[in-house]
């Protein structure tokens, strides 16, 4: 499975799991999925091939003859004008030939040594702003005059600059790439990594395009029928991933170049098996993954040119790293974050259970049909949350809302993840990646009829937490002024007239196009009480809840009957008693229901198994940068990371914005705040781990626990005093005449106290009032907090805090 690439050996990161070529029946269930791509996600048609083969050569034309033309206003020899060439490189689904209609088309522009960026935007040095004419013979004024350009945006002040346009209506994304050579002649190796050799950044990330696509479809590229194999499961995962609301990269979850490295890692671990095989193994691995195990095609490589190279270490810092192929390896993505992992994990689980639940029906009748359609449904979005966020993005003019929009979609999911998933109790968040051509502001707000015009609109939905959840409202608004100060006050230059609008909606109050995807309003909420009703959670809880009710029934005739028992006379002592036996045996019968459950098949087992070798293969990999660990011990991590517990605070996750980078000046962006009210509900009865089940206790007796790492809070109902006079006797706690009684399970040592009773902290950290002691050290006193009532490191600062949220 090894390939050379621009003169070097790349090798695989991990072992083939599974060569074996396709069995029979593999070939048939093929044939099932072949019959649905052909009728449901089609390629692009010849006469829409040609076309934009036409437009590629026309602006590689313009291309060459503007980088002609910028050689002879500079003074260049005539032989250096004749060979400073320049080349239009492809990358993405186009170069890979995946694309569906209507796709647009990822260019890069390499250009020699002569050719600068201000050359290539018109503007009279670098930086210039539009205030200033460009250049009548820049690449952009020239692509903008042409008769069959439309759309021309230039967007020179993003850390990757781009000028997008539409071309006889055919989307183009060109990128610029500056080469420390004087000449880029036809057939110019970008595989290379030499041609890096003195580029700047926004010169190594353009050309990191068609690097790693030109080593992906050389990773799956042994053989034709594997290449084929390869394009077949992206054009599915690609249907998927955007009918399931999963696609978009810079709103944290996957883009083109996740997808295709994830097919390609497939592709490596079976490289002989069929399309419909693959996608389920595709699905089979990413639902049983070990993030943040990275996911690797070749190990990382430095070829010494200075550029920073993506390291295991970091892989400690990042939620759910994907690592690119080409030099400089990096990671493709870096805005994944804990909330959109543990979305997508949902939706692998639910990919794969559909895919083998039809493989096993093929396999039970082979002259059965089957439903492809159920993988690609359109996502439950809009009947999966109780309640959701509209964010309006208006602007006054169509170019300046144009822009605007750009700048905030790229920092949406800050706002999801940094801001409102870690701020309040939300259980549950997902922002959705689609955006709405409407203004769904409400009707009081100050907006100009070019405002209502000019607006795209996101959604949010969220689930609160009620453990967390204190108090009757929810409080946005802090997250909401700090995302407007810290990331939107970098956009430059403000305009009056841009700005956006917050409002919050329950699930019954959706606008209508909300659901136009599923069949209108009333069809959604049908579903969604079918969804509701099917749910294997509630479903659960409900039997376990009737189980207990029938224990409980079977107990009460226990006692009955041995309280007859006893009544009976000693004539009647030695008679069978056969209706405690009946009990006995009901009794026996429940028990046994309440443990039966489902067991994999054995080859479902035999997949898992060999997969997780090759996992195991991975992790052992790790022994160099000390990170080796057990299977259990990458499963622990693994569901702690989704369970919240291990957070991507650390590293943050972002290591520079791929979107429009530029400043603000100003204060114009207007964020509304508001107040979400909490519905009254009954209060979750499922059983809790011990220190929860303890942490409930507590909280019922109106006693704050703060955690030992000081950064969350279990159970505490009650409001703090401090905030008694600014909220509504309605809203405080009635008071409890509860009496509780404590036992500890070890004892103390004896602690000395002062005379508030606090203990002193006599410097010796490695204190402990008994030998098996694990909670805190000395240290800490008892005093009021930003978390409430509780143990504090002594001498630290408490800040008191005014939001809600804790």
């Amino acid at each position: 499975m090894s390939t050379k690439v621009g003169g070097r050996v790349f090798q695989p990161a991990l072992p083939v799991v599974d060569g074996a070529p396709p069995t029979a029946i593999e070939q048939g269930f093929q044939s099932t999925l072949q019959e649905y791509i052909q009728d449901n996600i089609p390629l692009e048609s010849l006469e829409g091939i040609r076309l934009r083969e036409r437009v590629l050569n026309e602006l590689g034309a313009l291309c060459r003859d503007w980088i002609r033309s910028v050689c002879v206003n500079k003074g260049f020899a005539p032989d250096i004008v004749d060979g400073a060439g320049g080349q239009l490189y492809t990358s993405g689904s186009y170069r890979l030939g995946v694309h569906e209609p209507g796709a647009d088309i990822d260019c890069i522009l390499v250009a020699p040594a002569m050719c600068h960026r201000h050359d290539f935007f018109g503007t009279a040095v670098a930086g210039a702003s539009d205030d200033h004419p460009r250049d009548p013979n820049s690449l952009a004024e020239r692509i903008r005059r042409h008769p069959e350009v439309t759309n021309f945006v230039p967007v020179e002040g993003a850390a990757v600059p781009i000028l997008t346009f539409d071309w006889l209506g055919i989307n183009i994304d060109l990128l610029f790439a500056r080469l420390n050579i004087n000449s880029i002649p036809s057939g110019f190796d970008v595989d290379n990594d030499g041609v890096l050799d003195g580029a700047d950044g926004a010169t190594e990330k353009s050309l990191n395009g068609p690097r790693v696509t030109n080593l992906i479809a050389a990773f799956v590229g042994g053989t034709p029928e594997r290449y084929q194999a390869f394009l077949t499961v992206v054009r599915c995962v690609r249907k998927w991933a955007k009918a399931r609301g999963l696609y978009s990269n810079k709103m944290g979850y996957w883009g083109g170049v996740n997808c295709n490295l994830a097919v390609a890692l497939t592709v490596q671990l079976y490289p002989n098996a069929c399309p419909a095989t693959l996608l389920r193994r595709f699905f089979l691995v990413f639902k049983t993954w070990r993030w943040p195990q990275p996911v690797l095609l070749t190990a990382p490589h430095d070829a010494g040119y200075g550029l920073p190279v993506w390291s295991p270490l970091q892989a400690m810092r990042q939620v759910a790293p994907m690592i690119t192929p080409a030099y400089p390896a990096m990671n493709s993505t870096l805005a994944v974050s804990r909330q959109t992992l543990q979305i997508m994990t949902e939706e692998f689980n639910r990919g794969y259970e559909i895919v083998d639940s039809l493989w096993k029906e093929y396999q039970r009748d082979t002259n059965a049909e089957l439903n492809w359609g159920r993988l690609f449904e359109p996502s439950d979005f809009f009947i999966a949350y109780p309640r959701y966020l509209s964010m309006c993005i208006v602007g006054p003019t169509q170019e300046d809302a144009q822009a605007w929009a750009g700048f905030v979609e790229s920092r949406l999911r800050k706002l999801v993840s940094d801001g409102l998933a870690r701020s309040l109790p939300i259980k549950k968040i997902q922002l959705w990646p689609k955006k709405f051509q409407v203004c769904i502001a409400d009707k009081n707000a100050l907006l100009t009829t070019a405002q209502r015009q000019n607006c795209l609109t996101y959604f949010i939905g969220y689930q609160i937490d009620p453990y967390r959840m204190r108090g009757s409202d929810l409080n946005v608004e802090i997250p909401l002024h700090s995302f407007r100060e810290f990331e939107l006050s970098r956009f430059q230059p403000l305009v009056p007239g841009m700005d956006i609008l917050v409002k919050s909606f329950f699930v019954k109050e959706l606008p209508l196009l909300c659901f136009e995807d599923v069949g209108g309003k009333l069809a959604a909420m049908k579903k969604r009480r079918q969804l509701r009703d099917s749910d294997p959670a509630r479903i659960e809880r409900r039997r376990q809840k009737r189980l207990k009710e029938l224990k409980e029934q079977m107990e009460e005739k226990l006692k009955r009957q041995q309280m007859k028992k006893r009544k009976r006379t000693n004539d009647d002592g030695d008679e069978e008693d056969t209706s405690a036996v009946k009990i006995e045996e009901e009794r026996s019968a429940i028990v046994t229901e309440s443990s039966n459950g489902k067991e994999e098949t054995p080859q479902v087992e035999e997949e898992a198994n060999l997969l997780e070798n090759a996992l195991d293969a991975m992790q052992d990999g790790g022994a160099e940068a000390n990170i080796t660990k057990t299977r259990q011990e990458a499963e622990a991590d693994r569901q702690r990371l989704l369970a919240g517990e291990i957070l991507d605070e650390e590293g943050g996750g972002f290591e520079e914005d791929s979107d429009e980078e530029a400043g603000y000046i100003g204060d114009g962006a207007r964020v509304t705040s508001f107040v979400v009210k909490k519905k009254s509900t009954h209060k979750d009865k499922r059983s809790l781990p011990l220190s929860e089940q303890e942490a409930e206790v507590l909280k019922n007796l109106g006693y704050s626990i703060v955690s030992d790492d000081e950064c969350k809070i279990l159970g505490a109902n009650m409001l703090p005093p401090w905030r008694a006079n600014v909220v509504s006797t309605d809203a405080l706690p009635k008071p409890r005449k509860i009496s509780a009684r404590f036992h500890f399970r070890r004892k103390f040592d004896v602690v000395e106290l002062d005379a508030n009773g606090h203990v002193i902290d006599k410097g010796d950290e490695d204190f402990k009032p008994c030998k098996a002691w694990e909670g805190r050290l000395a240290g800490f006193e008892f005093k009021m907090g930003e978390r409430g009532l509780g143990y504090y490191r002594t001498g630290k600062k408490v800040v008191v805090p005014s939001n809600m949220a804790y």
